[in-house]
């Protein structure tokens, strides 16, 4: 049964707001199970909440799956207020944990905006304690709030907010949590030990010490904070070959944050044989269909165009689907009358190595599924694809995994430290591989955007385990070879909406796609949402954009036009659109396309206008 509090009078004059908070915190503790809803707050009584205003981004707040943002209009008070987007499949929890004291009671409130939307608390440690409060619909801004009692043994609860599943977005502001405030003691002291692993060409792994009473540290960057982590262990992607950086560390908890520590310099690598394998500052790629044939006909290698800086012959496929025995057969005569010989062709492939080209196998495609299960596929295929790369004289290799090849085992959350053993297995033979082939060795990737940039909501099976495993699978493989790798151009086409960093649905057919799929490359993403695993960006150099070269080639193919766009906005900042991108990269690699065979069907119109966008580069 409810109870209701009987109309508190206005205090008459000269009587003291104070005594008021005492008579309030006097029938709390009479009447334990009377709520206060007097705006009066008791004498000891502090605002809990750390940027409950949002006034510093989302500073002290994680939003699941990427789902929150701060934004300037509209905003309750200050300058920020909170802008969160639902998902079919997330309801955008923005939360916070917070230092409590046993056995005391709370008030949550805060104001909101939107339909469907929660603000609410948890681990109150109380039967039935924990609370919340909810609008159906908030056309302007609405307070919501709920008092609790925090249970004999709770030191700390979690503030939320969220909306519902599939709805549209909506915004929070001035949250609060009032209630007896707690001595957070004193900062942690300063860590010690702050040391380098191996570094890399575009990595630095970092270790220190662990410190008393810290519960987070952060690692800064020539002076800039660049991460924050719970471990005494991290390391710092996404950096550039042979240049020089400094980090230092600090440790923090409730009480603040600790000064840095004694600087490390660290100078990255050459990176060992990494590197672009000497690409041309703008290169084109496209697919030629050496064993197969299919509408668009067959196309000598011969009769390739000039345009095309790197020529994937599709494909190499394994002999079963768990073997790691990758074979190449060209064409058939019955199938392809006008295919040449393979004395021909290899001449073909020297002729355009001389002119500066590179010829490489890919291995994979729509119908060859790779499963790199033990080690023994491991060694089978490096064997086997060795033997390709040979045999026709190859610069090099690349990865067209698709379908059921990569997926994530239950369990395997860090795309950092993956467990699965195809993904094992597949990281340690490429770079055998590239250790084998050395500096000239040129290494491309080109996954679905369901496999790379999908992880930003969904990575492997979840929390609870019923999502589809192969969600985000290839960011592992990405990430470990990201000194090694020459290539990424994702394939974005054949592709259902995905999310992109401003958490809106992005669907193919125009510029916008290509924008904001490849924004997420070049600026990085929390992965699954985790703002604590971030997904490093990728240099630009490494980068180029996967489109059809016609309407027959795949779905989502964009005009000359449209290309355009997407390539003006990444390079130049103009032509953008309605999204804002997170950078400008000038040093973007390029385009790849599927396929050269079906841009030949096509008249040439997609290499013709990559030639006109970059002539004589």
């Amino acid at each position: 049964m409810d109870r209701t509090r009987p109309r508190v009078r206005p205090p008459v004059r000269g009587f003291r707001p104070r005594l008021l908070a005492v008579l309030a915190a006097t029938a709390l503790a009479v009447l334990p199970g009377l709520t206060i809803t007097s705006s009066v707050a008791r004498a000891a009584d502090a605002d809990l909440a750390r940027n409950g205003g949002f006034e510093t981004g989302l500073d002290g707040w994680n939003c699941s799956a990427g789902s929150g943002a701060t934004v300037t209009t509209p905003v309750r008070t200050g300058t920020s207020a909170l802008r969160a987007t639902p998902s079919g499949g997330d309801n955008a929890r923005c939360s916070q944990t917070v230092t409590v004291k046993p056995d005391s009671v709370y008030t949550l409130s805060g104001f909101v905006r939107g339909s469907y939307v929660y603000l609410g608390v948890t681990g109150t440690g109380t039967p039935n304690g924990d609370g919340f409060n909810w609008t159906q619909s908030a056309a302007d801004w609405q307070r919501l709030s709920t008092t609790f009692r925090t249970g004999a043994g709770t030191n700390r609860v979690t503030l939320y907010t969220h909306g519902w599943y599939g709805t549209a977005a909506y915004h929070a502001d001035d949250i609060s949590l009032v209630g007896p405030s707690v001595d957070p003691g004193q900062p942690p002291a300063v860590p010690t030990g702050l040391r380098t692993g191996t570094i890399g060409a575009t990595s630095v792994p970092l270790t220190w010490n662990p410190v008393a009473n810290a519960t987070s540290y952060s690692v800064y960057q020539g002076g800039v904070k660049v991460q924050t982590v719970t471990g005494t262990s991290t390391t710092i992607s996404g950096l550039r070959p042979v240049t020089d950086y400094s980090f230092q560390v600090t440790a923090a908890n409730d009480a603040g944050e600790s000064a840095r520590s004694a600087a490390v310099p660290a100078r990255t690598t050459e990176g060992g044989g990494g590197g672009d394998g000497g690409l041309p500052p703008k290169a084109l790629v496209g697919y030629l269909h050496a064993s197969f044939a299919n509408g668009s006909g067959y196309t000598r290698m011969a009769d390739v165009p000039d345009s095309w800086d790197v020529i994937q012959l599709a494909f190499g496929e394994p002999t079963s689907v768990t073997s790691g025995d990758i074979r190449f057969n060209r064409c058939p005569v019955t199938e392809c009358p006008n295919v040449e010989s393979d004395a021909e062709f290899k001449a073909a492939i020297k002729a355009k190595q001389a002119a500066g080209k590179k010829v490489l196998i890919s291995i994979g495609g729509q119908n060859g599924q790779v499963q790199l299960n033990s080690t023994g596929a491991r060694d089978a295929f490096v064997t086997s694809v060795s033997r390709i790369i040979d045999e026709y004289g190859l610069d090099g290799l690349d990865i067209d995994f698709e379908g059921h090849s990569l997926s994530l085992n239950a369990g395997d959350t860090d795309f950092k430290n993956p467990t699965t053993p195809v993904i094992v297995n597949l990281i340690d033979a490429l770079k055998t591989l590239k250790a084998k082939y050395g500096n000239k060795f040129v290494l491309t990737m080109a996954p679905e955007t369901f496999f790379v940039q999908m992880g930003y909501q969904f990575y492997g099976r979840g929390q609870w385990g019923g999502q589809d495993p192969r969600c985000g699978a290839y960011l592992p493989v990405i990430h470990a070879l990201r000194d090694d790798l020459s290539l990424l151009h994702v394939q974005d086409y054949n592709s259902g909406p995905i999310m992109g960093l401003d958490n809106q649905y992005h669907t193919m057919g125009g510029a916008d796609f290509h924008i904001a799929m490849t924004d997420m490359l070049l600026t990085g993403f929390p992965v699954a949402g985790n703002t604590a695993n971030v997904f490093p960006a990728l240099r630009p150099e490494q980068v180029a954009i996967g489109m059809p070269a016609s309407v027959n080639a795949g779905n989502g193919h964009v005009s000359s036009a449209e290309v355009n766009k997407a390539l003006d906005c990444l390079t130049k900042n103009t032509n953008c659109g309605s999204y804002r991108t997170h950078g400008t990269w000038p040093a973007l690699r390029g385009l790849m396309t599927w396929s050269i065979n079906w841009d030949r069907h096509n008249n040439w119109q997609f290499s013709r206008n990559f030639d006109t966008y970059f002539p004589a580069v």
